[in-house]
Parts: structure tokens; sequence; C-alpha cells
């Protein structure tokens, strides 16, 4: 997708030029591995990273493509959303100082882009998922202004005939629909790239299938999102779900996703490609100034262009890719599921851990389809996306733990590959170190978050306890210290954040208990008492509102003499109650009850109820904001 001059595929007579181009670029691809013209011999590694940008309330930006035209540095591209960007390192050859080489240069650029921030009265957030982040932020005023990102979205759309969906369970479940792509925009990731030669490719991809579910339960650290705690990394589910092209189907017809994991090992190269190609239908294209085959026969390299532009609207967890630097092509795998953040530290063990595992394969996983079941790396991976660190692993035929696994088998690989690899030893085992001390502790960015969450949510709302951590989080990066040596969040953190309530969103309450207007009153009286609430919102099947009751009403019903006893919601709830919407500002939402003289207020979105938001919440926001205010002298 890094393509900029890209359009739509939907015009036949180029969709069918492109086609064939395409075709070509597999073909060329192959030639050029039997012939030896692919680079060898050398090593490389590169990475991107992606990051959210806030504004002063911990709260995602709308200055990204500004702050991008300010740093005027082509190592800084755009994203999907207006919060994020992303940095391009330099490939780098493996060996001697390369990871400490990367670090600073990653450190340099980061600082750069906090600088340009700050001018915005902005900052640079490392992390999965921001936690901080809320449903005003995929509305798509926040979408990039670049024709290629409308263009995605469109067709996502048009491919699925229907609006986008998210379903996903953990500690908590969220259940979304919503009418644009920006669902993905809430991932950001740490990229790893290492170059292979062609030789080894096969046996390489196969391994770095293998190894990702214990790199991924290590690296974990995107468990909340819209202030749900879900899986210890929501990234995998989520980025799946959201760029989702698949029809509902009625029968059992299997049809992968454009995100997946994969489906079975690789015997050659170009393998994935041609699955790809026989899969995924063609959504964009280009045009194609030389042909691929023409070109390799005329002695000169080609760019595969069409092959890049299809390859970069798949977006498998190991990906592998085509590239030429310095006039020579080369093989890539690209590392696609480790999370941005917390900190470049952690990041950059997290890429040394990988690497030092992909250049160990051990002489039994070269033909790894003898040794281990496809099935069995792919359920390692989706364990580690659910459970994280506190997960098990299928490992020769066996249950481990992932600590065991890690801290007995695969650190011991990693320092054996990156020796072999000759990186420098103290290199290798600055980076490592955090690994196994991560491992040891079990404390994961996924776990340090969720237990920050959850101390976070005894003391304020949930809107409140998502920016509260978020600030505490971006402090704690500050220190330079790596996650697992962080402290806890407590009270005494709260002062980092400059929560700002400004909508009803921010305050609403969401887990709602309501009434259907055929339920007895006594029933509902008595779930008031036991539930400790003033107010019960009636809704229809649809989760329409159709009326409200408070205990008041209840209670003055019942104790009339003519008071039917066997009365039901119906009978006495205010029909047609006044509702506002969640993007409502809390002091216009304030003016509103009092002017109406009501004590709550439903919330809806789309004609569906979605909150409640009550005088005693607005009271207690007014209480905050009071404690704001200097006192004089």
């Amino acid at each position: 997708m890094g393509e900029q001059r890209i359009s739509i595929a939907e015009h036949s007579e180029e969709r069918k030029a492109f086609l064939k181009h395409l075709l070509h670029d597999v073909q060329a691809l192959d030639i050029m591995i039997d012939q030896g013209l692919l680079e060898t011999g050398v090593s490389r590694i590169g990475a991107e990273q992606e990051f959210f940008i806030v504004d002063k309330h911990h709260k995602p930006s709308r200055n990204g493509p500004e702050i991008l035209a300010q740093l005027n540095d082509p190592h800084f591209t755009t994203e999907l959303a207006r919060y994020n960007l992303e940095i391009n390192l330099d490939p780098t050859l493996l060996g001697g100082k390369c990871f400490s080489e990367t670090e600073l240069e990653l450190r340099t650029l980061l600082r750069k882009a906090d600088a340009i921030a700050n001018t915005f009265d902005d900052t640079i957030i490392l992390t999965g998922i921001l936690p901080s982040i809320d449903l005003r932020a995929v509305e798509i005023d926040y979408l990039t202004p670049n024709p290629r990102y409308h263009a995605l979205g469109e067709i996502v759309k048009r491919l699925r005939g229907q609006d986008f969906e998210l379903n996903i369970n953990g500690v908590d479940e969220l259940l979304l629909a919503h009418t644009n792509i920006l669902f993905e925009a809430c991932n950001t990731s740490f990229q790893v790239h290492l170059q292979l030669d062609a030789k080894e490719f096969v046996a390489a991809y196969n391994w770095a299938q293998a190894i990702a579910g214990p790199v991924l339960a290590i690296a974990t650290n995107s468990p909340l999102l819209f202030g749900r705690e879900l899986w210890a990394e929501t990234r995998i589910t989520l980025f799946q779900q959201s760029v989702d092209m698949r029809r509902r189907q009625q029968h059992l017809r299997e049809k992968q996703q454009r995100v997946s994991f994969g489906n079975k090992w690789i015997k050659n190269v170009t393998e994935v490609y041609k699955d790809d190609i026989s899969r995924y239908p063609l959504i964009f294209m280009s045009d194609i100034e030389r042909d691929s085959l023409e070109e390799l026969n005329a002695g000169r390299l080609p760019g595969l262009k069409a092959l890049r532009i299809h390859n970069g609207t798949i977006w498998k967890w190991n990906r592998p890719c085509y590239g030429i630097l310095n006039g020579k092509a080369h093989l890539r795998i690209e590392n696609r599921y480790i999370p941005a953040g917390p900190t470049v530290l952690d990041e950059i063990a997290n890429m040394v851990f990988w690497v030092g595992l992909m250049k160990a394969i051990p002489e039994e996983y070269k033909s790894i389809w003898t040794k281990m079941d496809f099935e069995d790396a792919k359920d390692n991976f989706f364990k580690a996306a659910r459970f994280g660190i506190q997960t098990g692993m299928i490992w020769d035929k066996s249950i481990l733990s992932v600590q065991k696994l890690i801290l007995d088998t695969l650190l011991p690989l990693a320092q054996h590959g990156l020796s072999m690899a000759g990186v420098d030893k103290p290199d290798s085992i600055k980076y490592l170190n955090i690994i196994e001390e991560r491992t040891r502790s079990g404390k994961t960015g996924s776990r340090w978050m969720v237990n920050g969450f959850r101390t976070l949510k005894k003391e304020m709302g949930r809107d409140e306890a998502m920016v509260a951590l978020t600030a505490t989080m971006h402090d704690r990066r500050l220190t330079g210290n790596p996650v697992h040596t962080w402290a806890g969040v407590s009270s005494a953190d709260l002062h980092l954040a400059n929560i700002q309530y400004d909508i009803v969103g921010n305050i609403m309450t969401t887990d709602l208990i309501t009434a259907q207007s055929s339920d007895p009153l006594e029933l509902v009286l008595t779930i008031m008492n036991w539930r400790k609430i003033r107010h019960m919102p009636v809704e229809d099947e649809q989760g329409i509102i159709t009326g409200i009751l408070t205990r008041r009403r209840i209670e003055n019903y019942l104790a009339s003499t003519n008071a039917n006893p066997n009365a039901i919601a119906e009978d006495i709830m205010i029909k047609d109650p006044i509702c506002i919407d969640a993007s409502c500002n809390i002091m216009e939402a304030m003016d509103l009850m009092l002017q109406k003289k009501i004590s709550c207020l439903p919330v809806i979105q789309n004609a569906q109820l979605v909150g409640l938001i009550t005088d005693f919440d607005l009271t207690n926001v007014q209480k905050k904001l009071k404690s704001r205010i200097p006192r004089a002298d």
C-alpha cells in the first residue's frame, strides 16, 4: 500500500492488463530464483515504527498530516488515520552493533517527531492500541485525506456488502457495527524485516510461522479497546475483522480473510504469492510501464510492481516481500504481529529475540512438516494473542508453558543465532536480558495495562480510567526503562492525566439495566433496589428506547390508592423520553436537564440506546472541574 498512484481495479481492460503483469511478475520471480539472480550472502534488518499522536488530553489528535508536513523527512509517512504516522528505518546489515544503531536511529526520529508534535500541543505515544481511543476517533473526519485510504474503505465496504463489524470476546465483550474502515487505525505495530537468501527462504518462512506464537506471547501490548478488556493482543483480531472483505455466507464455504496466518507449510518460495493470487481478488492496480519478463530478458532487474501492489493488500502476519536495494534484488520476511511500544527498548528487544531465532533454525525444523503440524503453529499463535504469557504452547508434541519454552529453549537458540550472525555479544545480551527478565517476571505490556486499568476503574469512570492509563504509560516510557520494571498504576499517578470532560460519551453509563414494556412494575422496582439504581430505560427488542422509569415514579404510583397491583412498565413509564447523542456537550446536557426538570437523559446512537447520563453524573463532573480551579492566595 506504499504505492501512491493506485486506482480501484474495476475497469475490465485495465484490470485485465494489470492481471497479466501480475502473472508475469510471479513468473519472473521464479526465473530469478532458478537463475540465482537474487542477492545472496547478505542479511539485513529493517523496521517500520507506527505510532499514535495524542492531544493535551491524551485523546487522538487530528494533526498527523500537518505534523508530517513540518517534519519534511522521507523516513516519515502517513497512515490511515490523522492520529497515526509511520517511521521507516534505514535497512542495516545484520551484525556488529546493528541493533544498538537501530535503537539510536529510532530514538532520534521519535525525538524529532515529538518535538514537532509538541508545537501543536500534541504528544507521541507508543502502544499497540491506544487505551484512550474512543468511538469519536473512528468517525470519517479522522481519516487521513489521501485518495488511496478513501479507495480502500470503499472497496472493502463494497466487497463486504455491509457495514464493518467488531465482535470480540475476552474478559469483556465488544460488539459494534460501523460505517467506515477506521477500526483498522486503532492498531499500531513495530514491523520487523529480515532479508534472507532465496535458498533458505522456504525453511525460514516456515520457521517464522512456528515461532510466531511464543514470540507474540512475550510481546503482547494491546489488551484494551474502547474501554473493554479483551485479548492480550487485541490487535490480532481487531485487524482481521476491520478489513474483512468476505460477505456472510449461509453455507460452509472456506474463504480466508485477507489478514491471516496462512493455512499450511510452504514448499517453495513463490507458493505464497501464487496462493494469494488464486484466493484473493485484485482490489487495486496501477499503470505498469515495463513488463517484468521483458525487463528480465533485457538483462535488467524487474521491479515486480504489480506483485508488490497486490501483496500490499494481503496482510499476512508473516509476509514475504520482494525488493531492490543498491541495484540488487532480494527477498525478506516482514514480521507484522509485534505491537508498537510500550518503549523503544522493549521493541528492539522483541526484534532481537525474533531475528536471533530466525538465524538459528534447528536442522530438524528445516523440513518442518515432519516435525510439527501446521495447525499447532496456528493454534499457538492465536492462543498467544488471546492469553499472552499466561498460555501454553504445543512444542515437540508436548504442551509447555510459554515461560518454560522461552527460558529453556528459545532464548538459548536466539543467543546462538545472533552469535552466528556476527552480532556483538554485549549487544545481544543487553536486549535478550530484557526478554529473559520480562519472561521470568511475567510483566508484559498487556499485564501492566490490565492491572493498571483495573486499579483505576475502582476510583473513576471507564473513560477517565482510559485517559489516566494512557497518561501514566507515557510517563513511564519517558523514564527509559523497559515495561517489566515499571511500577504499577496508583492514585498517585492521577495528576498525570488532564482529563477532558466535554461530551456526554466521556461520562455516560454504558452497563445498562433495562426493562421491557410488559415487565411487571414489582419486578422493575425490585431490580432497581437490587442494583441500587434510580432510573431504568424501557426498550424494545431492537434496542430502541420507548420509555423511562424512575424509582420515585414507581414508588409514588404503588403507594397511590388507585394503584393496579398487576401494573406493567408501559402503564406508567415516561413515553418518548428526551434523548441525546453521545457527542452532545456536557454543559448542553446539564442545561437541558435543568430546563426540562428531569434527572436523567438516555443516550442514543443510530436510534439505539447506548448509555445513560444522570444528575448524579453531572454533579460529579462539576466537582471534578471545580477541584482543578487554582485557589487564590
